[in-house]
């Protein structure tokens, strides 16, 4: 018989932070090694920067362990868990545009050319094997895609497709209904179609 807890069994105990640290710690610690992999995929997914999605992950998880004392278990743990995901990557990506929309306007367009921010620029020093570099150029231009959508379709089509949610988790956690969010899902796969589809055709 499994002796592992729960998630809400883990969030339970986190509650008690003041009462039992050591025991909330401990808990704590079990609870992100458990989900921190999907947590920080989904976000690496979501906006293509591994470093902003490292901090988003952290503040993911700052956000569980301040919330545990007002957590009722009424849905799955995951469901509530991506939920407050959603919430950030949805305002990191608002501060993201507003910051874009600054930059573009400070920039200088003398020769009509528009010059990224030095760490979007990619890396043409690094080489790697030829087998490695179509791959990753593979990989490149289908995420490029997966990041071009609308952000609720592309969180949408992540967790069904990366986390395998089912439809009536991603409902809860877009805050709409299922029919709604297998439409979402139509809509996100008809335009990858549509955008990839050249691509795929080039590789067969």
């Amino acid at each position: 018989m499994s002796t592992e807890r729960t998630d809400h069994q883990l969030m339970a105990a986190i509650a008690q932070g003041n009462k039992a640290p050591e025991a909330a710690e401990a808990a704590f610690q079990e609870l992100v090694e458990r989900h921190q992999r999907e947590v920080y995929g989904t976000i690496v997914k979501m906006i293509g920067d591994y470093h902003e999605a490292e901090d988003l992950a952290q503040r993911v998880f700052l956000r569980v362990y301040r919330a545990a004392p007002r957590y009722r278990p009424e849905a799955q743990f995951t469901t509530w868990l991506y939920t407050i995901l959603r919430r950030l990557v949805f305002n990191e990506s608002e501060r993201r545009a507003r910051t874009r929309e600054r930059i573009v306007e400070e920039l200088p367009h003398e020769d009509g050319s528009e010059r990224l921010p030095e760490r979007e620029r990619p890396d043409l020093h690094h080489k790697d094997p030829s087998a490695q570099l179509v791959e990753r150029e593979r990989w490149e231009t289908i995420d490029a895609a997966i990041r071009a959508l609308p952000e609720t379709q592309r969180l949408a089509l992540i967790l069904k497709i990366h986390q395998d949610l089912s439809y009536e988790e991603i409902a809860q956690i877009l805050k709409t209904s299922v029919s709604a969010t297998k439409s979402i899902l139509f809509r996100a796969r008809e335009h990858l179609k549509q955008t990839l589809g050249e691509f795929l055709r080039e590789e067969k």
